[in-house]
């Protein structure tokens, strides 16, 4: 869990506790953007991994 996921909790739970609906909102949102990052970084870890596996497999192929 990223540390502005649990900052929109955080956030979530004070404007629930005080009955501020804004920052209850903008918690949520802020955990939203955190999932997306998270997605992002994930997304973009497979895709450098697949981009290596393919030299790895073409460099091998051309040495052959």
């Amino acid at each position: 869990m990223s540390v502005d996921k649990i900052k929109g909790q955080i956030k979530e739970a004070a404007g629930k506790a005080t009955g501020d609906k804004e920052l209850e909102t903008e918690g949520k949102t802020d955990q939203v953007v955190a999932d997306v990052k998270d997605a992002v970084s994930e997304a973009t870890e497979t895709v450098a991994g697949v981009a290596k596996s393919i030299k790895d497999t073409v460099t091998k192929a051309v040495k052959k």
